[in-house]
């Protein structure tokens, strides 16, 4: 496993290198990013993994600063993995060249996380547009937790890039909770907490499977979450899975919900 620090480094190390899979990562990795390697690992030829928390993307300069961190861990996660290459840039290496243009999300576009995490999306793709750039993978592969993410980044990557990306399934615990570097700040209470919200969350979505009224529905079940759990909810939508229009059947749409349990903020679609 080679650990590439300088874009040199990369330079050097990948000039030979074809048919390479690219995961990104911000590091505090768990099963779900061993689930994106592994993938890679099957269909390309090498996989190169980076680790990189981008401070651009952060709405919240406090949620930037607590991010979980613990870098020995995740070397030795991915040297089990036999990760054929590490990429743990700094910030100037990203951030080399300032953009012609900046990055603007369509008025469409605004909606879930983007509504509610100013520049957030914004920062995602400038900071995956310059990452590709940088290592030209033949395949990216990005989960489907943050499935809003994905799309942007997917649309904007493949249009500019003779690179694809990749969807992968979320991979969740037994309690069916989402794995999330997140969901390290969260105490074990909390955890419990937010396993019983996305089970609630199955259930629900197979009940809307034989409702219509799913306006109706979506509300009480925002008053319910916010009665049984104590959270507070950015939003719990049914939108269209192409193209994250409001939907009114559960029939090719997911259910989308943002929620704050203690200040740690989870997202999650089912």
């Amino acid at each position: 496993m080679k650990i590439l620090i300088k874009n040199k480094d990369i330079n050097e190390a990948l000039k030979k290198v074809s048919n390479l899979g690219f995961v990104p990562t911000m590091g505090s990795l768990h099963k779900g990013h061993e689930y994106l390697i592994k993938q890679s690992k099957k269909k390309c030829k090498q996989t190169l993994v980076s680790i990189f928390i981008n401070p651009t993307q952060f709405n919240n300069k406090k949620d930037y600063l607590s991010y979980p961190k613990n870098l020995r861990k995740d070397l030795n996660i991915l040297k089990k993995l036999k990760v054929n290459f590490v990429y743990i840039p700094n910030k100037k290496d990203i951030y080399s060249f300032k953009r012609k243009e900046a990055i603007v999300l369509k008025k469409e576009n605004k909606v879930l996380c983007a509504k509610f995490r100013k520049g957030h999306f914004e920062g995602v793709i400038d900071v995956m547009d310059r990452l590709t750039n940088i290592i030209k993978p033949k395949k990216i592969f990005m989960g489907e937790k943050d499935y809003q993410q994905l799309l942007l980044v997917k649309k904007f990557i493949e249009n500019k890039y003779e690179t694809k990306i990749v969807s992968c399934k979320t991979v969740r615990n037994k309690n069916k909770l989402a794995l999330s570097s997140r969901n390290q700040l969260l105490s074990k209470s909390d955890l419990i907490k937010a396993g019983k919200i996305a089970r609630e969350l199955f259930y629900f979505k197979m009940f809307l499977r034989n409702n219509k009224k799913t306006k109706n529905l979506l509300q009480k079940k925002i008053e319910l979450l916010k009665k049984n759990f104590d959270i507070k909810i950015d939003y719990l939508e049914i939108r269209k899975k192409n193209n994250l229009k409001t939907s009114l059947n559960i029939k090719n749409s997911k259910i989308f919900i943002a929620y704050f349990i203690d200040n740690v903020r989870l997202i999650d679609n089912f």
